[in-house]
């Protein structure tokens, strides 16, 4: 392994996660990614969701994407961080990720070297499946190593290669009943149950209990 691939702990942390979660079985739930598996990853991991074919849609991303471009990127199009002639590549990759299903990795390089100098890096894909069973989240890794400068930095592929894999047919685990804290998605807003009535129509009385301890 030569000094440059040393510097890229990230995705191999990442992929050896979810090949623990695989094992030998089926692709693994969203639900059951745990931030403290790949922790010394997590500034570096995505999980994206397919909203569409060749489409996928940032979810959960570490800080060092957020830096790439220079502002928030959860909600934004993966294929945001890649510049124009990378886009068609990176699209064939998360639908054959998703479909094959596959893995896939790639070498990164900075589209615009003026930026903030030389910027090389490396990318991870794996699929994941929803509560519902169907393969459409993205495990994900996004390393760079370099002065990041002006943004947003916006990548071209290298030496992408994806590598289908059988997955045995079989029925879903069930979800996870907690949320991990620290790389969970946001929440659905709460919404208040209609008002019950009391006998005659009226409002159950309550009881106000107060606590200044």
């Amino acid at each position: 392994m030569t000094r440059m691939e040393n510097r890229f702990h990230a995705p191999a942390l990442v992929e050896g996660y979810w090949q623990a979660l695989r094992g030998d079985g089926d692709i693994p739930l969203r639900a059951r990614v745990d931030h403290r598996g790949m922790e010394d990853a997590l500034e570096y991991a995505f999980i994206a969701e397919r909203i569409a074919p060749r489409v996928a849609r940032l979810r959960v991303a570490g800080t060092h994407l957020n830096d790439l471009m220079g502002m928030e990127v959860r909600g934004m199009p993966l294929s945001a961080l890649f510049s124009a002639p990378a886009r068609p590549a990176l699209a064939e990759a998360i639908e054959q990720v998703c479909t094959g299903p596959a893995t896939a990795q790639a070498s990164l390089e900075a589209a615009d070297a003026l930026a903030g100098g030389r910027l090389r890096g490396r990318l991870f894909l794996a699929p994941l499946k929803s509560d519902f069973g169907e393969v459409n989240r993205i495990l994900g890794c996004l390393q760079t190593f370099g002065r990041v400068g002006r943004t947003p930095r916006r990548l071209l592929l290298r030496d992408l290669r994806v590598r289908p894999f059988e997955a045995p047919c079989a029925p879903p685990a069930p979800a996870a009943s907690e949320p991990v804290a620290g790389f969970s998605e946001a929440q659905a807003p709460f919404a208040h149950a209609p008002k019950a009535q009391g006998p005659g129509g009226r409002r159950p009385a309550l009881r106000l209990v107060s606590d200044n301890g």
